[in-house]
């Protein structure tokens, strides 16, 4: 994600980086290009112009459409930051309340669940962008555990499951009452529900017939538009249609650049850095460092 000063519009003007423009600029020349043909035709051939009337009212349409695209695009990027804003908080109240129920009496359990929560975000981001293991969180953990979770079919739910292990194991140590383990159970189940709802958001795109319909409609659009400036404007229609194509494709490429906020282009939610401040809140809770983060592996829990 790109940080920026939303009061300094003026230093942006010319970035590149983030802005739709390299992506739709092939498109808006080809646009161009076609307009410079048609000008030629009617100019210097034939006059080849046609109403207005039908574009006027086609634009007003097509600008409804690319509303509701872009609507669509926000709602799917503004829900993925909320369900991450909702595991960030299930993190940090599942440690926090480890702390206070058992993190006196058995800190070595403590410790060995603070790496394990870290380590859930990690792994709920990779498995959202197709990318195996838990990225940096590996280091403090036990080898022996990160080879077997690298090797079974969902890591993160791997993750949760040795989390919830470990609540069941400080009850029957007698560390925790029943209802204390029910309790920390709700904060895990909490972080499997927000890695689900990010799942949906990855794996439910807009629908197809929407899309290719506006795709098609904006290409028809821009390049029967020079058909119907070229007796009024002449010339003027190149850049009438560089306007035109330019404002019409940046929207709808905006609305692809947001729809899927999971990866790792420019405007793709910081996902590495929220794993971080998960990281740091829940080691300074389980008083870890992650210097001397490893431990020895122990027996894998059933089902790992």
């Amino acid at each position: 994600m790109i940080h920026y000063d939303p009061h300094r519009w003026l230093d942006h003007f010319f970035d590149l980086r983030g802005s739709a423009l390299r992506e739709v600029l092939a498109r808006v020349l080809l646009c161009v290009a076609w307009a410079a043909v048609v000008v030629g035709v009617h100019v210097h051939i034939t006059p080849i112009a046609i109403p207005s009337t039908v574009h006027a009212l086609t634009g007003f349409a097509i600008g409804l459409l690319l509303v509701f695209r872009t609507n669509a695009s926000y709602d799917r990027f503004w829900e993925g930051r909320k369900l991450w804003g909702g595991i960030v908080n299930s993190s940090r109240n599942l440690i926090r309340a480890a702390d206070a129920y058992f993190g006196d009496q058995d800190p070595d359990c403590l410790r060995e669940l603070a790496r394990w929560t870290a380590a859930f975000p990690f792994a709920a981001m990779n498995a959202l962008r197709g990318v195996p293991g838990l990225g940096a969180v590996e280091a403090d953990l036990p080898s022996l555990q990160v080879a077997v979770l690298r090797r079974s079919q969902h890591p993160a739910l791997a993750v949760a499951g040795q989390m919830t292990s470990l609540v069941a194991q400080a009850h029957a140590n007698g560390r925790i009452s029943a209802f204390h383990q029910t309790a920390l159970d709700v904060f895990i189940k909490e972080l499997v529900d927000h890695l689900g709802g990010c799942e949906r958001i990855r794996k439910t795109p807009l629908p197809f017939a929407y899309v290719v319909h506006l795709r098609r409609v904006l290409v028809l659009y821009c390049a029967t538009l020079p058909f119907a400036l070229v007796d009024s404007y002449r010339w003027l229609t190149v850049l009438d249609v560089l306007l035109v194509s330019y404002v019409f494709f940046g929207i709808e490429e905006i609305g692809v650049e947001i729809e899927g906020p999971f990866g790792f282009d420019a405007n793709d939610l910081p996902l590495e850095d929220i794993c971080e401040t998960i990281r740091h809140n829940v080691y300074a809770f389980g008083k870890v460092s992650p210097e001397a983060a490893h431990v020895a592996p122990d027996p894998l829990p059933d089902g790992l």
